[in-house]
């Protein structure tokens, strides 16, 4: 991943397969900004974004009133986000499989429409097994959404533009996890939790609707088969490759430190010092709006400062607001919550488009293969967070954050090294073939 140098560039672009619409962009028919089609199915897969993080994280701003109305600890309550997460990892893979053979846009169409069903049933659990329960089918339901939209952005648009492309699909996550926790905690504070989730069930019907109305049907798109050998090798091949390895687990590692920040945050700011109403801390989730700016900006990171250079940013970013958040100055929490937000949004929209650039074949697995291991990062981060919060209050949430940040920073910094070896050894050949001639 990129250091901060142009030099870095040029490595990680050695690593990558060359592509030939990049050198005759007049025969491209794909899209590009300005172009026909392309604001539409920008703001459909915004609009998707939005549907998915307000759906897939609905009761976390709303962990403390799940707590009190069902008896259950922290932890017990972070399942009925880490199952919806969870079951998401699980499935993201499969479905990917149905959207080479039905369709991108068909499959995300039938998992959003799922799971806005389903969303509409979470307000009427009798218990707090129901609750999890209907999370994991919902879960589930959303696995068809993330990586059929990566896949569908890199067959539909230009390289030069998929960054930005999907750092627009990738705001939307920002604003659908923001809007829908502002919304729940309001909502929750005058009527209660159900009531809250059941308000982001209707706004997610809505932007179903919307984003089936606007995502214009696909030009590029070749259907594949459903062979089970052809899948496994497909997988094969993307797990035999240690750039694509690398952005995995670098995406668990950013999701680990964002999943527990954000399930135990509540729990924090109800205690003391602070001791805030669920709408304020509802509210707190206006930060989220720093993530929409990061990860919209994240092609001009890449372009200034290179693939690494713009994670190493990122990781710095999110590691000091991390030590900021241990601060009893509520200014100063603030402060930290925004900082891990701005990092982990920019971290995820370079890590998720380098999966799609790297990959010429089988998108959609690879893809699939990074929300996979992005999404378990989240079911960790969130269940272990919470028990890092039980065993050592904010500062092992923190701690737990710290590590998982270390080991994006040593995945890059292997990264590098391998990249240098690389071309090293491919100069080397060059020479050689040079002197044998």
């Amino acid at each position: 991943m990129p250091p901060a140098s142009s030099g870095a560039s040029a490595t990680h672009a050695a690593a990558l397969p060359p592509s030939s619409t990049d050198a005759s962009p007049e025969a491209d028919s794909r899209l590009t900004p300005g172009g026909p089609g392309y604001r539409r199915m920008s703001f459909a897969l915004f609009l998707a974004g939005v549907a998915t993080f307000a759906l897939l994280y609905s009761t976390q701003a709303l962990l403390p009133l799940v707590s009190a109305d069902f008896g259950v600890s922290a932890s017990s309550a972070s399942w009925t986000v880490s199952a919806a997460t969870g079951a998401l990892a699980l499935f993201v893979l499969p479905l990917s499989a149905l959207s080479e053979r039905f369709g991108r846009r068909t499959l995300m169409t039938a998992s959003l429409t799922v799971a806005v069903v389903v969303g509409l049933l979470v307000p009427f659990a009798p218990s707090i097994g129901a609750l999890i329960a209907l999370r994991a089918v919902q879960g589930a339901a959303l696995a068809g959404l993330p990586a059929s939209a990566m896949a569908f952005l890199a067959e539909e648009v230009r390289p030069k533009a998929l960054v930005a492309a999907i750092g627009m699909f990738v705001a939307g996550n920002s604003i659908g996890g923001m809007s829908g926790r502002i919304i729940t905690g309001w909502v929750a504070q005058a009527w209660g939790w159900r009531a809250a989730v059941a308000v982001v069930g209707v706004v997610a019907v809505l932007c179903a609707l919307a984003f089936r109305a606007l995502l214009p049907a696909p030009r590029h798109f070749t259907a594949g088969s459903l062979n089970p050998k052809a899948l496994g090798r497909t997988i094969r091949s993307h797990l035999s490759n240690p750039l694509l390895c690398r952005l995995y687990a670098i995406g668990a590692l950013f999701m680990t430190v964002f999943g527990a920040v954000y399930t135990v945050i509540g729990y924090r700011l109800t205690e003391a010092p602070f001791s805030l109403p669920q709408g304020i801390i509802g509210s707190i989730f206006l930060v989220y709006l720093v993530g929409t700016v990061s990860s919209a900006a994240a092609g001009k990171l890449v372009t200034r400062l290179g693939r690494r250079g713009a994670l190493y940013l990122a990781v710095s970013t999110t590691a000091g607001g991390l030590l900021l958040s241990l601060s009893d100055s509520l200014v100063m929490v603030l402060l930290g919550l925004v900082l891990i937000t701005a990092g982990f949004f920019a971290g995820h929209a370079v890590a998720s488009s380098s999966v799609s650039r790297t990959a010429t074949a089988g998108r959609a697995q690879a893809s699939a293969l990074y929300q996979s291991a992005y999404y378990l990062g989240s079911s960790a981060g969130g269940t272990l967070g919470a028990v890092a919060f039980h065993a050592g209050g904010w500062a092992g949430t923190v701690g737990l954050g710290l590590l998982a940040v270390l080991g994006v920073v040593s995945i890059t910094v292997w990264g590098s090294h391998a990249a240098r070896v690389q071309e090293r050894r491919a100069r080397q050949e060059r020479r050689g073939l040079v002197a044998a001639h």
